[in-house]
């Protein structure tokens, strides 16, 4: 049997750096744009716009420089991680009010850590390729504004500058409310919270995921973990509320009392195990024991119910990977018809 991974830790000395260690975080799809602008004379800037710089096309120059700088991020940063970059774009934008020529720079990767440093790289490249081929003729340049304008991907989902964006740029971020217009409803599952011993925590993490997102909370209950309160719960819940989403938390374990996986599967229409697959796999990020839980997926009527853990943590942890596809499959889920 594998052994579970282990860290080494060092005797304490003082150090001045540490590269951080995204083993455990999980690959997501990341994209960054950051853009930074260089003025110049007018003379300098006719040159530009008509491609008579005595070097060449500095436009077509440096957005290859842009792209080539933004690949070579992790050797010019040490912090950095190494990056399979799987798109980088440069688009330069001339201002004839101001002689300013903008550059943006997009990143993109499917990765533990994010791509913003590979955006801001290359937009500093491609400006100083703009800066070395137009000196000779303007010699008192200027660069400046250079800033990350938005990121998408990880924990912190989509980030944009709080300055504002391009109206072009935010009408291709996705939306940060894909759940709206969609109604859900909430089932938790624990003996303890249903007698009153502690808190509910998980169903109260799930309510705020929801509203963050712009979906209306239909039900919201806490029962034991009983086979019999389960199913009731779910078939009232599904037809009189008739959410499109109905998340149900706890008794997913491989205990005796974690029964919720196979009272859904008496009841359900139809299962989708596939979202359980994927839960359990993209898990293994968080835990090795992840292939012990038993998550899985069903649709009662036309509710897609989805099964997660009972602990806040590992519910954050689910949502974190259902999410950026959810509200796109309750569309699909709804156009099936029943």
């Amino acid at each position: 049997m594998a052994k579970t991974e282990q860290v080494i830790s060092f005797p304490a000395t003082e150090t001045q750096f540490k590269m951080i260690d995204v083993g455990r975080k999980r690959p997501t799809r990341r994209r960054a744009v950051a853009a930074g602008s260089i003025y110049m004379n007018a003379e300098a800037f006719e040159k530009i716009q008509t491609g008579t710089l005595p070097k060449g096309n500095v436009l077509a120059l440096a957005e290859a420089a842009g792209i080539a700088g933004a690949k070579k991020t992790p050797d010019l940063l040490v912090m950095c991680h190494p990056l399979p970059l799987d798109q980088v774009t440069i688009h330069c934008m001339l201002d004839e009010a101001s002689n300013c020529v903008t550059v943006y720079c997009q990143a993109a990767a499917f990765a533990k850590t994010g791509v913003e440093m590979e955006a801001l790289a290359g937009v500093n490249v491609a400006l100083l390729t703009i800066w070395d081929l137009t000196k000779g003729v303007d010699p008192a340049l200027r660069m400046g504004e250079i800033t990350l304008l938005a990121k998408t991907g990880g924990k912190s989902g989509i980030w944009t500058h709080p300055d504002g964006i391009p109206e072009w740029l935010a009408k291709q971020l996705p939306s940060t409310r894909s759940l709206d217009g969609k109604t859900a409803a909430v089932l938790v599952m624990s003996d303890r919270a249903a007698k009153g011993e502690y808190q509910d925590e998980s169903g109260a993490v799930i309510n705020s995921l929801l509203e963050a997102q712009g979906a209306s909370l239909a039900a919201y209950e806490v029962i034991p973990d009983e086979k019999a309160a389960i199913s009731a719960a779910l078939l009232r819940i599904c037809s009189d509320s008739k959410p499109d989403l109905l998340i149900a938390s706890g008794g997913t374990g491989p205990g005796p009392r974690d029964v919720t996986p196979d009272v859904l599967a008496d009841i359900s229409d139809r299962m989708l195990d596939g979202l359980g697959d994927l839960l359990r796999f993209e898990s293994l990020h968080y835990t090795d024991t992840a292939w012990l839980s038993r998550m899985t997926a069903g649709m009662v009527g036309s509710t897609l119910v989805v099964a997660f853990p009972g602990s806040p943590k590992a519910v954050k942890e689910c949502w974190d990977i259902l999410i950026p596809f959810l509200g796109n499959a309750l569309d699909k889920i709804a156009k099936q018809g029943f």
